[in-house]
């Protein structure tokens, strides 16, 4: 119906995985056209009779194997663009009433106004929902558990304070310890400040945001409340993710036989006007081209990954002028380097199926969830040692080597020269076809799906419901 980034992809694929340990979930998301297109039954189970301007609905809704509540509100979600912006890319200027209104529905719902469906727990992610902590708190009555997952502290939804009667909060939620946040609103602030629990999405990360390097300005509050955070690394569906039987590949394969790699290199190599070269090395990068990224130091290491005789291709959007530089570049050098600016689910598969190593030189990443995929396709991961990167991908160093362990390739820190150390060391193993075969195995054997994620979100429900 509709995904955005790495937060979309955890919302879509852990709720399905806890029931499994007896966790009944709900997911509320909001009435955004494409959502509403594809409903084809769905119960009214509430509604606000002056929401924000105009009536809304709850929905109950069951759709591809998950129940979801949907906040039918055309005033505010029933609009052309994306999630957060119009057409033109200009962020809406009522974000900040929209995401309230999630957030009071999301309190709503722990209250009980869905009378079939009591929560013990109301677990809220990021900024868009930051606020249903703060509702339940406020409300002066009592609530479920409230958990708030911060999956990047880069974004915070912030919005003048003039909002808050306008949004139903008491005058005495704008102080330090509730949403105030200098001066403003702080929705990924009153989350943090406000739940019972707070997690983020892999231990490194947990320990860098409480520095002033990471933090984003909220690390002194999160050092307040370490006793409350949790680190949780994040799964892939390995399901949808699956080298076995994904239908975007053009040949199939598992650890067991890599040989059926060899067709996907080919495709991509041509998909791209490669140089079809099956003894050239082939690394993939499929990411937003952002600075968070590090997507200027790999632009700028592109020449020394060409003069060392690799390949690369790129699958990614985000900021203009490293889209027109990688553009650039593969014209610079057909053959040899390839661009598509956009996103196509089909053709990100079929690079971490084609690809022999991925590239991922971020300046901080909560978890991440590309190289999750590369390891589950034996692209060996290339990171910087940074958040839940260093926490996923096992260096190939002589003593990991020695007991079984490299799965990729760390470097650190995180600059253009390092890059290209790793790239290098990553050219030297390649070379080494038994030593890579070896590398590949390691990674594909790695457990990244969500079952063991999810009996860590189990088990701090039921504590929390316990206390």
């Amino acid at each position: 119906m509709i995904k955005t980034g790495g937060l979309g992809d955890v919302v879509g694929a852990l709720p399905p995985v806890l029931p499994q340990e007896g966790i009944t979930v709900r997911t509320l998301i909001p009435g955004y056209t494409s959502v509403m297109n594809a409903l084809s039954t769905a119960q009214p189970v509430h509604e606000f009779a002056n929401f924000h301007g105009a009536s809304a609905r709850l929905l109950a809704v069951q759709a591809s194997g998950m129940d979801f509540f949907v906040l039918d509100a055309p005033h505010l979600y029933a609009r052309p663009g994306g999630p957060y912006a119009g057409p033109d890319g200009k962020d809406w200027p009522d974000n900040g009433v929209r995401f309230a209104a999630l957030s009071q529905c999301a309190a709503a719902i722990g209250r009980g106004v869905a009378s079939d469906f009591q929560p013990h727990v109301v677990h809220a992610h990021d900024w868009q929902a930051g606020l249903a902590p703060a509702y339940l708190h406020y409300a002066g009555e009592p609530r479920p558990r409230t958990v708030m997952t911060a999956h990047n502290l880069a974004f915070q939804g912030q919005f003048p304070r003039e909002l808050l009667d306008r949004i139903g909060l008491p005058p005495s939620a704008f102080s330090v310890d509730g949403v105030e946040y200098y001066g403003s609103i702080g929705y990924l602030k009153a989350g943090l400040a406000l739940a019972d629990r707070i997690t983020t999405v892999s231990p490194t990360y947990a320990a860098e945001i409480q520095t002033p390097e990471t933090g984003m300005g909220l690390e002194g509050l999160l050092r307040h409340r370490a006793g409350a955070l949790t680190a949780i690394l994040n799964g892939i569906d390995d399901t949808v993710w699956n080298p076995a039987a994904d239908p975007w590949l053009a040949s199939t394969f598992d650890a067991k036989h890599p040989a059926n790699r060899v067709p996907n290199k080919q495709a991509l190599q041509g998909r791209f006007g490669l140089d079809v070269e099956p003894q050239t090395c082939l690394f993939g990068v499929v990411s937003r081209l952002t600075h968070q990224k590090g997507m200027d130091l790999l632009l700028d290491a592109l020449p020394a990954i060409e003069g060392a005789g690799a390949q690369l291709v790129l699958l990614g959007s985000g900021d203009r002028s490293l889209e027109n530089g990688f553009v650039a570049a593969a014209r610079r050098a057909p053959g040899r380097i390839g661009a598509l600016i956009g996103y196509d689910e089909p053709l990100a598969h079929l690079i971490q199926g084609g690809a022999d190593a991925l590239l991922v030189p971020s300046r901080f990443e909560p978890c991440g969830l590309t190289q999750l995929c590369a390891l589950r396709y034996g692209a060996i991961p290339v990171v910087s040692r940074v958040g839940g990167l260093a926490d996923t991908v096992v260096d190939a160093s002589d003593a990991a080597l020695a007991r079984g362990a490299g799965t990729g390739v760390q470097f650190t820190p995180v600059t253009r020269a390092m890059l290209e150390l790793a790239v290098g060391r990553a050219l030297a193993m390649w070379r080494d076809r038994a030593l890579w075969r070896r590398l590949q195995a390691h990674a594909m054997a790695t457990d990244v799906g969500w079952r063991r994620p999810a009996k860590r979100y189990a088990a701090m429900f039921r504590e929390l419901v316990a206390q």
